[in-house]
């Protein structure tokens, strides 16, 4: 049997608990620390979840030495710096997304941990739908012939309702609204995730985009408190992929009535599929064969799917990298700042021209 992994939670705020649930329950590994340059709040977190070492700087837990690989919840402008410092020190990284902010700091990232050797894998949540799993299982198959079209969303409300607290008023929430606080938006937050599930689960590529950028006034001056609201709120794509079927990728905080909805519809010459999924749950549903001429859609069975936390014991055990890597979360990293880049300049942009090495 393996030797149980030793993990370190490297910052202890809400996505952290997540964390602390998965890992502390999988008998692959053990939580031995937490780190967090907020004490009160590390020992805390420490304390409800039984983990014995307790650290408010990462460049003491690393002199401690006892960790054989970290868990990276800090918030996004710091995934970089810690992530580094990590790879240096030679420990394996589960990095929640995104990477990084930009391209550029995400590929640095992939390039020193394949260098060093590491496990480096992101935390691209909707890879744990048994749903987009089983679907990218069927194309592969050829179940539903070529695609040909594609339609995908990523839609949210707390910016119209209060079911996650008040975005007025927790910083929380407010930080994802602000550039200047380390945000890329809606873009960056969700979208990642949603350009991900579009890429998975259809196994294409994207070879051109074009991207609409919209942020709305949400409050007087366009501020509150040190916060100026200037992220994007709503974003949408027009794609072509690489096999030539056209996409339409959309997202936004403001689909009163949806809380954490993810949507794909896979339309293909000999079928279609469409997934939905939440952070909990996951449906597949299929027309397939004769369905096809009464345009019937039937809900189909999905095996369970490791979450991406196992991924990553099970990755460490082995000594074989896992996906998603820092690779896959760097090229999906790539779309988003094209995006931005389109936003602002109105240009269908094509992919290829940007690739890297």
């Amino acid at each position: 049997m393996s030797q149980a992994q030793r993990i370190l939670i490297l910052g202890t705020g809400h996505i952290a608990h997540k964390h602390a649930e998965q890992f502390g329950s999988n008998p692959g590994c053990t939580l031995v620390a937490a780190v967090d340059a907020n004490g009160e709040r590390a020992r805390a977190y420490a304390s409800s979840y039984g983990i014995p070492h307790v650290f408010e700087d990462l460049e003491a837990a690393i002199r401690w030495n006892g960790f054989d690989a970290a868990v990276n919840a800090t918030p996004d402008a710091v995934h970089k710096p810690t992530s580094l410092r990590l790879i240096a020190a030679g420990k394996s990284v589960f990095c929640e997304k995104p990477l990084a902010l930009t391209e550029v700091d995400a590929f640095e990232m992939t390039e020193a941990a394949e260098a060093a050797g590491i496990i480096a894998m992101v935390n691209l949540t909707y890879r744990n739908a048994h749903a987009i799993q089983r679907a990218r299982q069927m194309i592969d198959a050829g179940e539903i012939g070529i695609v040909r079209h594609i339609e995908a969303s990523y839609l949210q409300s707390w910016l119209t309702a209060s079911h996650w607290g008040d975005w007025r008023t927790e910083e929380r929430w407010l930080w994802r609204l602000s550039t200047a606080h380390g945000s890329n938006g809606v873009l960056g937050d969700i979208g990642i995730h949603l350009v991900d599930f579009v890429t998975f689960g259809t196994g294409l590529d994207v070879a051109t985009l074009q991207a609409r950028l919209k942020t709305f006034d949400k409050a007087e001056g366009g501020r509150i408190g040190a916060y100026r609201l200037d992220a994007n709120d709503s974003v949408a794509v027009t794609a072509e992929m690489s096999n030539g079927a056209l996409a339409s990728i959309h997202m936004t905080r403001f689909a009163t009535g949806k809380l954490n909805d993810l949507n794909l519809a896979i339309y293909g010459t000999g079928g279609a599929l469409k997934v939905w999924a939440n952070h909990l749950e996951s449906r597949l549903d299929a027309c397939l064969g004769a369905d096809m001429e009464t345009q019937s859609w039937r809900t189909l069975p999905c095996p369970e799917t490791p979450r991406n936390e196992a991924r990553f014991v099970t990755a460490l055990q082995a000594g074989r990298n896992g996906d998603p890597t820092f690779r896959r979360a760097a090229e999906m990293q790539r779309l988003l700042d094209l995006c931005l880049v389109s936003g602002k300049t109105g240009h269908l942009i094509a992919v290829r021209d940007t690739i890297q090495g």
